[in-house]
C-alpha cells in the first residue's frame, strides 16, 4: 500500500510541476492509453504466473 501512496504522491507532484511549467502532462489523456498501461501490468503479472506455474 505504501508503494501505491508514494506513486500517487509522485504523480501529483509531477502534475503540479508540469502544469506550472505549462508543459503537457506525461500521461495518456484518453481511456485507451490508460487501458494500455493496465495491459502492460497484466502482461507482467501473467508472465510471472506462467513462469512460476510451469517452469518452477
Amino acid at each position: 500500500m505504501t508503494e501505491v501512496l508514494l506513486a500517487l504522491l509522485t504523480g501529483i507532484i509531477v502534475g503540479i510541476i508540469f502544469t506550472a511549467l505549462k508543459l503537457p502532462i506525461p500521461a495518456p489523456p484518453v481511456l485507451s492509453g490508460i487501458v494500455g498501461i493496465f495491459g502492460v501490468y497484466l502482461g507482467s503479472v501473467g508472465y510471472n504466473w506462467i513462469v512460476e506455474r510451469f517452469f518452477s
